[in-house]
């Protein structure tokens, strides 16, 4: 993958750095983090995004929050841990990783002072960032012979390289496809209401070197019919047992329109973002945000200011409209109640 494409979540020298993707494609800029307030505040504004990257910033965001415990007992130290890890819970409800994450440091070992605990679940935070990028590459190597010399992809929203910690889940078989010499294009779909596809994909991908052309949500069909679309290939925020797939709204009228044309609808999905106690997409709340998001573009006003909107974020896709899952395990075809439950014998990584 090019150097030219900027981490999303940066840990250096006990800093923790998010780049602000709202300001992506025309300003990279990073902002430190000091608190769980200010963590919580950048995955609410969408400044950090994409389920794995939400679950890493997280998990460094508890670091951040007990830093000034270092020196004190453990009992004051544990208060301050689940003090932040109950603020981070909430910052987005739909993506499981968030939680994950956060469940995963807090549940380090809980002995010694403030400064061992501290160590503790700095390593636990850096060892969840480390398995990502392992995961990242897994997914890639297993989706990778999916894409072949003059094919062409489509992928909604963004689930590339700035999701994640590197290469990314739905564009990491794109990437190694890419660095192997393989000819293949790319349509993007600019994804409204907050253009993450057309903002984050399309800019990272060029910034790569792929072949990658940007189209309107509405153009899916009209590429479809005329064949030049021959895979499909989406991140997903949440997979839950029977398979159903929860993703950035939109995605579902994807696999849909895909399934008519007989178009594969793959979905990239590491161990982390599999949901196994939950046991239906309608089981799972779906975030609304706000409506000003619909009612502008980029802070400049499209529809009547006091019309009425509905803006969920994700949608959920059935699992009768996916062809497989693209998995850090390699790739799981139905009947997926069984085969995705291979995920849940290898270690849960963010």
């Amino acid at each position: 993958m090019s150097r030219h494409v900027p981490e999303s979540v940066r840990w250096r020298d006990d800093r923790l750095e998010l780049l602000d993707q709202t300001q992506l494609p025309h300003h990279v800029a990073y902002e430190a983090q000091t608190s769980a307030e200010s963590v919580e505040a950048a995955i609410r504004a969408l400044k950090v995004r994409g389920a794995p990257a939400i679950g890493i910033a997280a998990a460094y965001g508890l670091v951040v929050a007990t830093q000034p415990y270092r020196r004190a007992t453990g009992e004051r130290f544990e208060h301050a841990l689940d003090a932040a890890a109950e603020r981070l819970r909430h910052a987005r409800p739909t993506a499981v990783n968030l939680r994950w994450a956060i469940d995963r440091v807090v549940a380090t070992q809980r002995s010694g002072d403030g400064a061992a605990r501290y160590c503790a679940i700095k390593a636990a935070a850096e060892a969840i960032h480390a398995e990502d990028r392992q995961m990242c590459r897994a997914i890639g190597e297993a989706g990778r012979p999916l894409i072949r010399d003059g094919c062409g992809v489509l992928t909604h929203c963004n689930a590339g390289a700035l999701a994640v910690s590197e290469l990314g889940t739905a564009t990491a078989p794109m990437y190694l496809a890419h660095q192997a010499g393989v000819r293949f294009r790319v349509f993007a779909g600019e994804t409204r209401p907050l253009l993450q596809g057309s903002r984050l994909t399309a800019w990272e991908l060029q910034q790569s070197g792929i072949d990658v052309t940007l189209i309107s949500d509405t153009m899916v069909a009209h590429l479809m019919a005329q064949g030049e679309i021959d895979l499909v290939i989406v991140g997903a925020d949440r997979v839950v047992e029977n398979g159903d797939v929860v993703n950035k709204i939109g995605t579902s009228m994807i696999a849909i329109v895909a399934k008519h044309f007989g178009v594969p609808f793959y979905v990239a999905c590491p161990a982390s973002t599999y949901d196994g106690a939950t046991p239906d997409g309608q089981a799972v709340v779906i975030e609304e945000r706000d409506a000003d998001e619909v009612r502008t573009v980029r802070g400049q006003a499209t529809a009547p200011s006091n019309v009425k909107v509905r803006n969920p974020a994700f949608d959920v896709t059935p699992f009768d409209f996916v062809t497989a899952f693209i998995t850090n395990v390699g790739l799981l075809e139905p009947p997926f109640a069984q085969s995705l439950r291979a995920l849940t014998t290898q270690p849960r990584r963010a």
